[in-house]
This record gives structure tokens, sequence and C-alpha cells, in this order.
């Protein structure tokens, strides 16, 4: 009984992490808000890890993940969007009842965030692998941008200047918020992380990923993450494709 609810605890640890990154995020704090997501990515694995090894696995638990996620991975990586939208260069001033609507663009992360994971837990297609971004590798690659312009802001000016360039306008930030939404829904099969054994043999390619990213993270910083990102995207249409050619 008690082993049961410890997926289950894990779960609403994510869930914690999520409130406390919109909560961050919408006071302005948007390192913070960053951080509070990555922490729920690790809780989201860890969950699922302890069903298995402990064989515990529910349609609970898989409902409840699933509402964790949205808050987690949709409603705070919007949040941090709307914040960046807010303050970004190049905005047009439209102007109804004193408020500007085009920040609120940045909530179709979460409503797109809401049907990917509706999606997933009723597509039996999914099972070994994923159609369609996965809700933390969108909300990861979202939550990168306040932490690379934080990093460079007190390590190097220049590129400091650059990515405020970048990150801070709106034109930016609009199309990423359709191009991520878009990628949520997606049917691209991508390549899942879930393992079944821990043998090398089998997992060969997922362990190769994880230590390239680790490498990368080590090198290059918080800017490897959006790059770690676009690179899963890429490996997986790439053995998807190999896969069918032979």
């Amino acid at each position: 009984m008690y082993k049961r609810a410890i997926p289950s605890f894990i779960t609403l640890l994510n869930l914690l992490c999520g409130c406390l990154s919109a909560v961050s995020a919408f006071k302005g704090n948007l390192e913070a808000s960053a951080f509070f997501i990555i922490g729920a990515t690790f809780f989201d694995f860890f969950d699922g890890f302890f069903a298995r090894l402990l064989n515990c696995k529910s349609e609970f638990g898989k409902q409840l993940d699933s509402l964790a996620d949205v808050v987690s991975f949709g409603l705070a990586p919007a949040v941090i969007v709307f914040q960046l939208m807010n303050s970004s260069v190049g905005m047009p001033q439209i102007i109804w009842r004193d408020i500007n609507p085009l920040p609120y663009l940045a909530f179709l992360i979460t409503l797109f965030s809401a049907l990917r994971l509706a999606k997933f837990n009723i597509d039996v297609r999914q099972s070994d692998s994923f159609i369609g971004l996965p809700t933390p590798a969108n909300a990861i690659f979202i939550a990168a941008l306040p932490l690379i312009l934080w990093n460079y802001s007190v390590s190097d000016k220049a590129i400091a200047e650059w990515t405020r360039l970048v990150f801070n306008n709106f034109y930016f930030l609009t199309g990423l918020v359709f191009v991520m939404s878009y990628m949520l829904i997606a049917e691209l099969p991508l390549m899942s992380f879930k393992f079944k054994t821990y043998t090398w043999h089998e997992n060969k390619t997922k362990y190769l990923f994880f230590i390239f990213s680790a490498l990368l993270i080590l090198i290059l910083n918080f800017i490897a993450i959006p790059l770690i990102i676009i690179f899963y995207i890429f490996l997986s249409v790439f053995i998807n494709f190999v896969c069918k050619k032979n």
C-alpha cells in the first residue's frame, strides 16, 4: 500500500514545482521560475521510474501525472513567455480597455500542452515512443531563455546584448509560441526515454544522447539546453527515417 503512494507523492512534488514556477514568473523572477521547471522535470522522470521499479503503475497515477504536467509544463512556461512578451521590444501597441491583449498569445502553450497530454493518455501508439514534442521538453526549452539571459548578463556582456536582442523581441517570441504549440500536437514520431531495461545494448542511443547532452551543458552552459532539444528532434526524425528504410 505504502509503495503505491511513492510515485504519486513524487508527482505531487512535480505539481508543487509547477505552482512555485508560475508564482515566481508572475512576480517577475523568471530565473527562479525556470529552475522550478527543471525541478518539475526531475520529479516527472522519477515518478514514472519508481512506478515501474516498484511495479505499481496505475490509471490513477497516469491521470495525476497529466494534471501535474498541465501546470508544470503548460502553465508555468506560458507565464514565462507572457512576462517576456510584456517587456519585449517591437510589440504593436493594440490597447483594449487599457490592456494590450497580444502577450496573452503566450497561453496558447498552455492550451496546446493540455491537448497534447489528453492525446497522449488515449493514444496507444505512444506506449514506446512519443508523437509530438513532449511537454517537459517544450517547457525546458522555454525555461532556458531567461536562464541564458541571466547567465550572460553577468559573464559576457557582448553575448548578453545579442541574446537580449533575440529573446526580448516580440516577433521572435510570437513565432516561438506558434512553432512550439504546433510541435506539441504534430504527428512527428520522437524518441522516448522510458527504459524497459537498463542494458547498454538496448539503450545505447539513449545513453549516448545523455552523455552528449551532459558534455554540451558543461561546455556551453544554459545555451546548450535549446540546442539539446533541437538535436533531440532531429535525432528522432533521423532514427525514424532509418528504421523505415530498414
